[in-house]
């Protein structure tokens, strides 16, 4: 079986298997997805959840994210960790979105990244969840572990990882692959017990099998 081929199988089944796969972070506009995503650097989105209610409400537009001070941020977002550095990250980026692009989030990949404190993966994550854009594939820790033990590549750097997947995966499904992987990483193929058992890819999965050998 080729890659190419493996590839297709995956999305197949991850298809079937999760049809409602979602951005898990609540958000209801892209400036609200985007200090959404900065928040979930090493924080779960369950933790973000929390949060965010509060901090939307005090902060509806990317000036009042500008106008206020850093600890007016930091004291909602404590619980989300490294919590200084992403309240600063917040405050910078709603300043050029204030400076630079008439205080909307911007569209375009380029113009996302240009942002202080926005990488590439909160750019994809914004593109393709808020605006519907597949201009990339989000590689979070998920992404990464699932496509390494499946055999879809052998980097371990986010974005070589990411031009491997867009070789792979059709455009039209780089954002919900994401979502796939990531619900699937959560659900049945955790880091340190993966459940190959029960997993709709064990028998395309080059890590499932070399666990089974080990096993047996």
């Amino acid at each position: 079986m080729t890659k190419k081929e493996r590839a297709e199988l995956i999305v197949s089944r991850l298809a079937e298997l999760y049809p409602d796969a979602h951005c898990e972070l609540d958000f209801s506009n892209p400036l609200e997805l985007l200090v959404a995503t900065i928040l979930s650097a090493q924080c779960t989105d369950k933790q973000v959840n929390k949060v965010t209610p509060a901090l939307f409400a005090a902060f509806p537009t990317a000036a009042d994210y500008a106008r206020a001070t850093q600890e007016e941020v930091e004291n909602y977002v404590k619980t989300t960790g490294f919590f200084r550095n992403k309240a600063k990250n917040i405050r910078a980026a709603a300043h050029d979105i204030v400076e630079r692009f008439g205080g909307e989030v911007p569209r375009t990949l380029v113009e996302l990244v240009s942002l202080a404190g926005v990488g590439r993966k909160t750019a994809n994550v914004v593109l393709g969840n808020a605006f519907g854009l597949d201009e990339g594939v989000v590689v979070d820790t998920h992404v990464m572990r699932l496509s390494r033990r499946l055999g879809l590549t052998r980097k371990s750097d986010p974005e070589k990882i990411e031009v491997e997947l867009i070789k792979l995966i059709p455009r039209r499904q780089w954002t919900v692959f994401s979502h796939w992987l990531i619900w699937h990483g959560r659900r049945v193929c955790p880091a340190r017990t993966p459940r190959c058992e029960v997993c709709v890819l064990a028998d395309v999965c080059p890590s499932a099998r070399k666990l089974a050998a080990v096993a047996g």
